[in-house]
């Protein structure tokens, strides 16, 4: 019997891939949401019955899509988060729940020191300015030599980008609840409690995922503690930190840039940060390369066919 898989990522449903092609010759039929659009609740639940595999993405993977999800057997991120996932209903169904891990690394890292020279240059407010026709220099640069970055999280995608920024002479301090004892990849790097981090960085670089009980890492209280002036990198989840309370150190000046990449629901309803003048905003782009996407569909793909045993 043919096993009918769902795959749901929007690269892939726009473009294709060639990793799909290993599900076909296992026999799966492949079936596909909307091209190149995240679909809803009312989608995923028209679609999924008579799926055993489900290749997904970033969108909500609710209770009430799993409740008609009756064949399925395993769901794929071709990523490595699965906080979109509702894992307990997934769990109570038997449905098992795999990720592609540190597939998109270092599309993420890379990224992430992007919008670390972008913030430093004012290259988003440049760029407007010219757009506009206005010849205006905006905020004066600062170079990153002897700079410090702190990182919240020291995973695949922290340890990344602190082996990067260590190549260009800044110093890092790292903030990690399980730090590596075998990750020292110089004299400038450290690890350090995360008030710590918040109070020396110059640039601070969200690395983690949401806290288990909901409350934001970056809050009112420690932005605080954070230097007047310094820039914060948001490429991880956007309940990593208080929108609200960022948007407040922005307008305030305590806070000088803000690089954000990640969102509460995509394209973002809020768009108070996001229209901000010293906040520079991606679609969600960290991932969002050929080879992230070639190393996570791969995974993915692999994942699936060893779960279905196919």
């Amino acid at each position: 019997m043919t096993k009918k898989v769902l795959v749901t990522p929007r690269s892939v449903t726009r473009a294709g891939h060639p990793s799909l092609d290993n599900l076909r010759d296992a026999g799966c039929e492949v079936v596909f949401c909307t091209a190149g659009k995240q679909p809803g609740e009312d989608e995923l639940r028209a679609l999924l019955p008579g799926c055993v595999g489900y290749l997904a993405g970033v969108e909500p993977v609710t209770a009430r899509v799993l409740e008609v999800a009756t064949e399925l057997r395993v769901i794929s991120r071709n990523g490595t988060g699965v906080d979109n996932v509702d894992l307990d209903a997934a769990k109570a169904r038997g449905i098992a729940v795999l990720r592609a891990e540190g597939a998109n690394a270092r599309g993420v890292a890379e990224l992430a020191i992007g919008l670390l020279f972008a913030l430093a240059r004012g290259v988003g407010p440049s760029d407007a300015a010219l757009k506009r026709g206005a010849w205006e220099r905006q905020a004066q640069g600062i170079e990153l030599e002897g700079k410090t970055l702190g990182l919240a999280g020291c995973g695949r995608v922290g340890k990344l980008v602190a082996q990067m920024a260590l190549g260009i002479d800044m110093k890092v301090l790292s903030f990690d609840p399980y730090p590596d004892s075998g990750f020292s990849p110089g004299p400038s790097f450290r690890y350090a409690p995360l008030d710590e981090v918040f109070a020396k960085a110059d640039f601070l670089s969200l690395h983690c995922p949401p806290a288990a009980d909901g409350r934001p890492l970056l809050d009112a209280r420690a932005l605080a503690r954070m230097k007047p002036g310094a820039f914060i990198i948001n490429t991880a989840r956007y309940d990593v930190f208080d929108p609200g309370a960022v948007l407040a150190a922005l307008e305030s000046g305590h806070v000088a840039g803000v690089a954000l990449d990640a969102f509460d629901t995509e394209p973002p309803t809020d768009q108070r940060l996001v229209q901000h003048p010293h906040v520079i905003a991606t679609p969600h782009l960290g991932g969002f390369t050929r080879e992230s996407i070639d190393r996570a569909m791969s995974v993915s793909v692999e994942n699936l066919l060893a779960a279905l045993a196919v």
